[in-house]
């Protein structure tokens, strides 16, 4: 072979070896779709996934997800690079939509149209295969009222997949309530599974509302024979009608705070008649509005009333949807600690709101609640454990003593050794009277001195906080900090001797923090109280065995 020839065939053979341009061009799956719908861009370049900008897609469209794919090939001899990009794009509206040219590497995709039908409203008849309605509870809702709105979906043939959308109208916030409930229903002789889902619906502003309608996209499955000869898989969509609400203003007559309703109740779970100075008697009050969730409710509260202190216990609140309406439950106990005896009374809670079914505004009051508290254990006036009360002379003792016989003179050294054993019990009773009153007033003193504590455990108990309160107690016994044992000791009254064990429980993680807390207020509302100090008296006499 001659070199000429030779140089071409090795020019040939370049020429094989170099790479097959593959033509940059894009298009889509379908070119009609429903809104709500999604519809696959494919790309194919031989350039890589990199060098493709998307994002001129993202002021029309929502990419939903993209996959790509990459190939190198050998036809007649010669390397074919190939890339595959699949977009998936779900228009942000519907109407004549345009994808515009998208830039790859040095080349651009030639543009592609898309027409986006806007969703159509099935009828609910046995003729749909599928089909969505939408309810509102009040169509002539006020401004801020609680407007409850359920969607259902009804189908009657298999699904093997979809997605249920509901947009939020325009000036109003929208949010879903509780988990989608399922059921059957039957209409029209046929039989249709529902899948329900619920929303809380606040206008902002008053004027006309446009909620749209609520849109199912998704595919079905076939069913008999048919599943044998196509791909078992075909798109099916449906859709509600929008519906138009009328938000009315608030009323200048309305009351304040601003609390529209449909109802509102309010009851007693726990009402006590009688109740003791210093011990707690347990409130139970339960509120019920339709219309409002739980968080728009105001907080319980009963009015404050000299004589009687007031603990209230965090609310327990509840929001469910009943019958399309929103429903929300709060109740809340208070403990009265009385701090005087005779008939109590105090006003019961009252609410004010509005009737957004009537257009009027209501009051809501509880009657008053009538205590007859009795006196405490320690109060003043009772008898104090260990106080001997003077018994008079009776009137045969007089008597024997005035008509007792002359001694005989032969008992006259007895009777001087009875006048002095007579002296000497004298002398040891007055002794005994003289230490007695000394101990009462170290008692009295001690019991005015733990009485200068009784504001700083006050403000412990107010606080909340346990390791302040057992301070508090420990000060008031004379013990150490934190030494609950001996304030145990020390203590009188069993209520209180129980509210501290309860103390120690929770402090050491073994009972309730919040119970521990509200028995300690209930127990210690009127102070703690001690018992007395025993008294060492020295003996008068010698002993008989002296140390």
């Amino acid at each position: 072979m001659s070199r000429a020839s030779a140089a071409v065939l090795c020019m040939l053979l370049a020429l094989m070896a170099l790479p097959v341009q593959a033509q940059t061009r894009a298009w889509l799956d379908r070119t009609d779709i429903s809104y709500g719908e999604s519809v696959a861009l494919t790309i194919e370049t031989d350039q890589p996934a990199s060098a493709i900008d998307s994002s001129p897609l993202r002021d029309a469209f929502d990419i939903a997800g993209q996959t790509q794919h990459s190939s190198v090939e050998w036809v007649n001899g010669r390397s074919s690079r190939k890339t595959l990009l699949v977009l998936g794009l779900r228009p942000k509206a519907p109407g004549v939509l345009t994808i515009p040219p998208l830039r790859v590497g040095a080349t651009w995709t030639a543009p592609l149209r898309l027409m986006v039908r806007p969703p159509q409203a099935q009828p609910a008849s046995a003729s749909s295969d599928v089909f969505v309605e939408t309810l509102v509870d009040d169509p002539r809702p006020f401004v801020q009222q609680s407007v409850g709105v359920t969607v259902r979906l009804n189908y009657a043939i298999p699904l093997l997949s979809g997605q249920l959308d509901q947009d939020p109208p325009a000036r109003a916030s929208m949010q879903q309530v509780g988990e989608d409930q399922r059921s059957i229903r039957a209409l029209g002789g046929r039989r249709y599974y529902v899948i329900e889902r619920h929303y809380l619906l606040i206008p902002e502003s008053s004027g006309a509302l446009q909620l749209p309608g609520a849109r199912f996209n998704g595919l079905r499955g076939s069913a008999g024979l048919d599943a044998l000869f196509d791909d078992n898989q075909h798109p099916v969509s449906a859709a509600s009608a929008p519906i138009r609400l009328q938000v009315r203003p608030i009323p200048p007559d309305a009351p304040q705070p601003w609390l529209p309703l449909r109802s509102l109740g309010l009851r007693y779970l726990r009402l006590p008649t009688h109740a003791r100075v210093g011990e707690a008697a347990t409130v139970e009050i339960a509120l019920t509005a339709e219309g409002a969730s739980e968080t728009q409710l105001p907080a319980l509260q009963l009015p404050s009333v000299s004589g009687v202190r007031v603990f209230a216990e965090p609310p327990q609140a509840d929001t469910q949807l009943t019958d399309g309406h929103l429903r929300a439950s709060v109740r809340r106990s208070f403990s009265l600690v009385p701090q005087q005896a005779g008939a109590l009374t105090l006003p019961g809670p009252t609410v004010t709101w509005w009737d957004a079914l009537a257009g009027v505004a209501r009051t809501t009051q509880l009657p008053a609640l009538t205590l007859d508290v009795a006196p405490g254990f320690g109060a003043t006036g009772a008898a104090t454990p260990g106080t001997a009360t003077p018994v008079p002379s009776s009137r045969h003792d007089r008597e024997s003593t005035a008509s007792a016989p002359a001694e005989k003179p032969g008992t006259s050294i007895m009777a001087w050794w009875y006048a002095g054993a007579l002296a000497l019990l004298a002398l040891v009773a007055s002794a005994t009277l003289l230490w007695r009153r000394r101990i009462a007033a170290a008692a009295k003193a001690g019991c005015a001195g733990a009485s200068a504590h009784t504001e700083s455990l006050a403000d412990a108990l107010a606080g909340g906080d346990l390791g302040r309160i057992a301070s508090a107690l420990a000060r008031q016994a004379g013990a150490a900090s934190g030494d609950l044992d001996h304030v145990l000791d020390h203590l009188r009254e069993p209520a209180q001797r129980d509210a501290v064990a309860r103390l120690q429980a929770a402090r050491w993680g073994d009972g309730d923090a919040q119970v521990a807390l509200r028995v300690l207020r209930a127990a210690f509302a009127g102070g703690a109280f001690w018992r007395q100090p025993k008294a060492r008296i020295d003996a008068l006499l010698p002993p008989l065995y002296p140390e």
